[in-house]
């Protein structure tokens, strides 16, 4: 699929070396995709025998560069909102139906935790690809030992994972989630990371079954401080473990812009550096950032709209996700159909992004996503359940979403404010029951240590909660100063 075409090289020195795509090109006009709108709209078909690959250098594995993550499962009754919250049963039937279609649409890898569905995930999973050939899928999952981190409690989340998952051995396994820390217990992020993995033996332990075959491929999953991203990459370099790959939150709002939206997040454009030094492979998390890179504001839309009305606008950020070169697999929790079938479009094949392009996106697009200084939740769910009850991301999302649809009016001058006033009101007790609604929380913080992004919840939840009081009022909002 290479070719000569230059209109398709990036040449941008900083952002064209951190992808590496200089001699990687497609034709634009030999690519065909899918037709369709948004990504809920109605889609052709997806072509079958067209998925892009690519090879993990340390296994020979060849992984399909879309990979289904199973955090965000399909779940009974979700026409009363059960989706939304997480909280639902989860639809056996509808997510073995989404497996089979996406294997037999190309996509081989599937990754899970022992956290996903509130602990369900994996065994949704294991049903679901135990009705195939074990030689046809790869799967992923995590040392997910945040909580309970003693060496017994670790090596038996293993275990589990093991029979969970109805397998003798993982494909790629992952120390989840490094970087954070819990200061209720004392514990920064070098001192999380050392109970969890050093002190206790688990990384020896997981050395070992690398050693035996049980784990193939072994990387690490990074949020937080860059110190134990760097931590973690040296131990590499002193050979106290060999990591193959390294999974990382990368699209096209973090790659320039990440610390800026959140001072606890790093930059993709470092990250990816520091793994394309080293020949390491990335696994992509978060290519839509909780789905906020696929619900963009209508101005927003319509831009990317008219440089390309043929696709969706999710599929922009998977193509700019999937085309750096040391990119092994980019994951998408695929709740529904139609997101499986959108991305399966975007990645059946892989148009590159041209220079241009990528430069629309940088520099036009996620500036103005700045400017509308949303709350960065990714909908992870990791906050939940709340002891006192309450939807933290349903909160978080509805808020973002009205923003971005610029419903959160806080003055009553401006000539918009009764249209937005009714229509955050109105979508709030639609999107969130009342008990469960921000004026709830009494502030308790177990939220903010469970939080990837680090966002100080009860913070949010209280101003959010004030300014429903203050439209409700049908006043202006003025927010106490921090």
């Amino acid at each position: 699929m290479e070719n000569n075409d230059k209109k398709n090289i990036f040449t941008r020195r900083s952002f064209l070396k951190g992808l590496g795509i200089g001699t990687v090109a497609v034709g634009a006009s030999t690519i065909t995709g899918c037709a369709g709108g948004e990504q809920h709209d109605t889609q052709q078909e997806p072509p079958i025998g067209k998925m892009t690959y690519r090879t993990c250098p340390t296994s020979g594995d060849k992984v399909s560069l879309l990979g289904y993550g199973m955090m965000r499962l399909p779940t009974k009754n979700d026409h009363i909102g059960e989706r939304q919250n997480g909280e639902g049963e989860i639809d056996q039937e509808m997510v073995n139906k989404q497996v089979d279609y996406a294997l037999e649409h190309g996509v081989n890898l599937f990754d899970t935790s022992p956290l996903y569905c509130r602990g369900n995930s994996e065994t949704s999973l294991g049903i679901a690809l135990a009705r195939h050939d074990r030689k046809k899928y790869f799967i992923s999952t995590k040392m997910s030992n945040m909580h309970e981190f003693t060496r017994e409690a670790s090596i038996e989340m293993f275990e589990n994972s093991l029979k969970n998952l109805q397998t003798t051995y993982f494909d790629y396994y992952l120390w989840h989630n490094i970087g954070g820390s819990r200061e209720e217990d004392g514990l920064d992020a070098m001192g999380l990371f050392n109970a969890r993995f050093v002190e206790n033996g688990i990384m020896e332990f997981l050395n070992q079954k690398k050693k035996e075959g049980v784990i193939r491929n072994l990387g690490f999953s990074y949020h937080g401080d860059v110190s134990i991203f760097d931590h973690a990459l040296r131990l590499h370099d002193e050979g106290k473990v060999k990591f193959d790959f390294v999974l990382i939150e990368l699209n096209y709002l973090d790659w320039k812009h990440a610390k800026e939206i959140n001072d606890y997040n790093t930059n993709a454009e470092y990250l990816y550096g520091e793994l394309e030094k080293r020949g390491l492979m990335a696994f992509v998390m978060e290519p839509l950032l909780g789905g906020r890179l696929s619900k963009l504001p209508d101005k927003l839309v319509a831009q990317l709209k008219q440089r390309d009305p043929d696709h969706s606008v999710a599929s922009w950020a998977f193509r700019y996700a999937g085309t750096p070169k040391n990119v092994l697999c980019v994951l998408s929790g695929m709740t529904y159909m139609e997101h499986l079938k959108d991305n399966l479009c975007t990645y059946s094949p892989l148009r590159p992004l041209t220079n241009e392009e990528a430069r629309f996106l940088d520099e036009h697009i996620s500036k103005q996503i700045v400017d509308y200084k949303t709350i960065p939740c990714n909908d992870c769910k990791y906050c939940m359940p709340c002891p006192y009850g309450i939807d933290i991301p349903g909160i978080l999302v509805h808020y973002n979403k009205c923003l971005s649809a610029d419903h959160v009016v806080k003055s009553k001058a401006d000539p918009a404010y009764n249209e937005a006033r009714r229509a955050f009101l109105i979508g709030y007790d639609r999107s969130v029951p009342k008990l469960r609604q921000a004026d709830h929380c009494i502030g308790c913080g177990k939220c903010i240590s469970s939080c990837p992004q680090r966002i100080n919840i009860p913070k949010e939840l209280h101003r959010i909660s004030d300014f429903v009081e203050a439209i409700k009022q049908g006043k202006d909002f003025k927010e106490q100063p921090s």
